[in-house]
């Protein structure tokens, strides 16, 4: 049997295989040569970050969890990409490795899903929210401290499953999972950015792969939104300059029209007690200036100490 044209790297949860269905339909959309059958590969491997599930993120080690052993695997040639949820890659990549295509973005926003009540404003006081993101938690007890959070990790079913148990009144899922996983029918509302405002490259699709690689450069090119690339651009680089972890919330949204972005970014304590949000627009093509540059603002009106390392 001949051996695969290109090896792709997944997380082994349905949402993650859901992404990668879709980046290889828009490969054999594109390349001739790779919808053949068995042309394509697809590998799927339990990382690091799929086998915690009753602690946060910060507890355990950060967002790198969910990209570790899929890296080490590129590094090692076992795979020839991988594919990700932006939002779980660090902005910082291990030497030898490159974002090499951005899909078109999925919707960034968040839903709230409850039996209880239409929308966060209206849960009864006390009631109980379930996330394991300290930025959902934080924008929620900003603005109902009366609240209690408790942490719900597992993939997306595990969640609405347990939502479904009455381990919590409610639950803050990506909008752009629900989407891709055809679960858009669970959402009771969805949030806007003014409620809500989203994680740094949520709902963007990344495909990662070895630097100089020309063959997948060739194969990946056509594929890249610029749109999606312009907008995580900002937004990563506003993640960077506020060498953000999981430990301090931070929040960032960039938005597109005509030549113009506008990118808005957040701040906050895990309770809620204290954020910081602003907004600042430029040139498409200047992502990442802007996303510094505004990162730095809000480091400064933070003051020191605000950051958790």
């Amino acid at each position: 049997m001949a051996s695969p044209l290109l090896r792709i790297g997944t997380r082994a949860s349905p949402l993650a295989r859901a992404q990668t269905e879709e980046f290889a339909a828009r490969l054999a959309a594109h390349h001739a040569a790779l919808a053949a059958p068995g042309a394509l590969e697809i590998v799927a491997l339990r990382t690091s970050g799929d086998s915690v599930q009753d602690r946060t993120l910060a507890e355990v080690g950060g967002k790198g969890l969910f990209t570790k052993e899929l890296e080490e695997a590129l590094l090692a040639g076992t795979i020839d990409a991988a594919v990700h949820s932006l939002k779980d890659v660090p902005t910082c990549l291990p030497e030898g490795l490159v974002i090499a295509c951005h899909l078109p973005r999925e919707d960034p926003r968040d839903a709230f899903i409850s039996m209880k009540a239409p929308a966060p404003a209206m849960l009864p006081r006390g009631a109980v929210v379930g996330t394991a993101s300290l930025r959902r938690q934080a924008q929620l007890l900003h603005a109902r401290p009366d609240l209690r959070v408790v942490t719900l990790r597992g993939n997306v079913e595990t969640r609405l499953r347990k939502l479904a148990e009455g381990v919590a009144d409610a639950t803050l899922l990506a909008v752009a999972g629900l989407n891709r996983l055809k679960l858009a029918q669970r959402i009771t509302s969805i949030l806007s950015p003014e409620e809500m405002l989203p994680a740094p490259a949520q709902g963007v699709i990344a495909i990662e792969c070895r630097e100089g690689d020309r063959r997948l450069e060739d194969w990946l090119t056509p594929l890249d939104d610029r749109p999606s690339r312009e907008a995580a651009t900002a937004e990563r680089a506003l993640l960077a300059a506020l060498d953000g972890s999981c430990r301090t919330p931070i929040a960032a949204l960039a938005e597109i029209a005509g030549e113009t972005i506008t990118l808005t970014g957040l701040v906050i304590r895990p309770d809620g007690s204290e954020r910081h949000l602003a907004r600042r627009q430029g040139r498409v093509g200047e992502g990442a200036p802007l996303g510094t540059a505004l990162g730095e603002e809000l480091r400064r009106r933070a003051g020191p100490g605000f950051m958790r390392s």
